[in-house]
Order: C-alpha cells, then sequence, then structure tokens
C-alpha cells in the first residue's frame, strides 16, 4: 500500500479503498462509496473506530460525506466539503443525498417542537449546520423557519445554501470570541485555530482545507510582511497553528492558552508562543 498519500484527505485501507485510487494504492477490495449526510447536530471524526481517541475533526447537521464502511457501530466516511477522512459513529449518520436548503449562520441557534420561542427546545445547532426548511410561521412578531418534522428555528438565523452569510471573514470569526478552545472542533460549541478559519471563510463562501498544515501548503497566497505589509483577513502560521488579522496589530484566534476564541497583540503572541513553538512559519492573505 502506498504511504505517501495523505490518511486524511484519500480513503484507503488494506482491505478498502476509495476506487477513484486504484492503480494508485493497493487494497483487497474498492468501492465508489455511498452518498449519505449527518442526522446529529455534532458528529465527532475520528482517525480509529475507538471512542477513547481524540477527534480529528467534526461534523454538523446536514453534511454530506460518502460512506465506504459500516461495521461494528463505526461508519468509515469522507467528508464532501473538504475531503476530511475518518470513523463517525453509524447513527450519526443516514444513507441518501442531503436534502439541505438552509445554513445555520449564526454561532449557535435553538430548534423549538413549533414556532415559538416559549417552548422548551428540543436541539441546539451550530453555524454551518444544514436544514431543509418546508415552510414559514410568525409569532408575535417573530419569524420562524419550519422544518419538516414541524419543527421550528429563527428565520433570520438562516441563509439559503449557496448565499454567502458575509463579506469580511474576520467579523464572522470575530463572532466566536470566548467559545471554548476544542481539539478537532469546528462549531459554536467549541472550536480549534483551523477550524475557525475553515468556519469564517465558508460563511463568505470561500472553501478552506481542515488542518492548520493543509492551510499553510496552500490557501490563498503567500505574503512577505515586510514587503507586502499586513491587513486584515491575513493568516499567521506557526507550526501547528494558525489565526486571523484583525488589523496589523492583532491577532483573533481559538488559543490553546487561554483555551478560547481570544484577541491579543499580534506581537505578544509572537513573543508567547515563540517560547513553545518558534517564530510564525508563514504569511497568507486568503
Amino acid at each position: 500500500m502506498s504511504k505517501t498519500l495523505d490518511h486524511r484527505l484519500y480513503a484507503y485501507r488494506e482491505d478498502l479503498a476509495d476506487i477513484r485510487l486504484e492503480g494508485l494504492v493497493t487494497a483487497e477490495r474498492y468501492a465508489e462509496g455511498a452518498p449519505g449526510e449527518v442526522i446529529v447536530p455534532v458528529a465527532d471524526i475520528r482517525p480509529r473506530p475507538d471512542p477513547g481517541c481524540s477527534i480529528d475533526t467534526q461534523a454538523l447537521l446536514g453534511e454530506a460525506l460518502r460512506i465506504f464502511d459500516i461495521s461494528g457501530g463505526w461508519a468509515w466516511v469522507q467528508l464532501a466539503a473538504d475531503g476530511y477522512v475518518g470513523y463517525v459513529r453509524e447513527e450519526a449518520i443516514r444513507q441518501g443525498s442531503t436534502s439541505a436548503t438552509h445554513v445555520v449562520s449564526v454561532p449557535r441557534s435553538f430548534v423549538y417542537p413549533g414556532a415559538d420561542l416559549r417552548f422548551p427546545h428540543s436541539r441546539v445547532l451550530s453555524m454551518g449546520s444544514r436544514v431543509r426548511i418546508v415552510g414559514d410561521a410568525e409569532t408575535r412578531g417573530t419569524p420562524y423557519a419550519l422544518l419538516e418534522d414541524g419543527s421550528a428555528i429563527i428565520a433570520t438565523h438562516l441563509r439559503p445554501v449557496g448565499e454567502a452569510a458575509a463579506e469580511d471573514a474576520v467579523s464572522v470569526a470575530s463572532r466566536f470570541l470566548e467559545t471554548p478552545y476544542l481539539w478537532g472542533g469546528r462549531t459554536g460549541f467549541g472550536i480549534d485555530c483551523s477550524g475557525l478559519v475553515q468556519m469564517a471563510l465558508a460563511m463568505t463562501g470561500k472553501s478552506a482545507p481542515r488542518d492548520s498544515d493543509q492551510q499553510a501548503a496552500g490557501l490563498g497566497a503567500v505574503i512577505e510582511p515586510q514587503s507586502d505589509g499586513l491587513q486584515r483577513g491575513d493568516l499567521v502560521f506557526w507550526k501547528g497553528h494558525v489565526g486571523f488579522l484583525e488589523d496589523p496589530d492583532t491577532l483573533l484566534h481559538a488559543s490553546g492558552g487561554t483555551m478560547t476564541v481570544t484577541r491579543e497583540p499580534l506581537q505578544a503572541a509572537i513573543d508567547r508562543i515563540a517560547r513553545l513553538y518558534g517564530l510564525p512559519t508563514i504569511y497568507r492573505r486568503p
């Protein structure tokens, strides 16, 4: 079997591989995989079918994926949005194409059993979650979007699929301030540094790789701070870390130092991080 392909982005094991990799990797059999979607608010994606191992990333309600194998309560999948490969609990997904019409465009939103905010909420969804809206209602002047099961979500918390929720990724990222840091997280309940970058860019209609090393390798154009200058929206990378610039002197990032999404002076961040991980490795402009 080939050892040169990134297991995060290419679905291959000794017993099974994506049929698109036939000729590139050796496996006992190859499969096209079946379309599927996430049916829980947040699905953890792990590198192994083991609840005790750390999560690599997360998939959100309504996100599309391809299912290559289901065994022992686990599904081996590849996410459609960023190509990430991993294992998810079988009960978190279903086979079939996604039919989502709208995307949650605020950090968090409640789902109610009906069109009334006084009802006890039934679920909480993160920004980036996808839902199928089949109708609308209004109660005491508040507009609601109705889901197929009759439940409701605040209509102003949604945007149609394919419509950018914002023009400025930094303004999206700033809405996550004080959100807890979570390794592998990419939701309004917990998020890591590269998840924040990916989510913020996604809300502006731009795709980005999932992990910081992938983003550092090819997200946008490389810039030189001395000759090109720094501006809002630029990305600063360290080994294993990334953050947005709110302005040339201020970093906005999901920080393992504070364990929250935070802002701090860029130079202070450079000095603090350098003691453990060295100086920034590259600057990019998405």
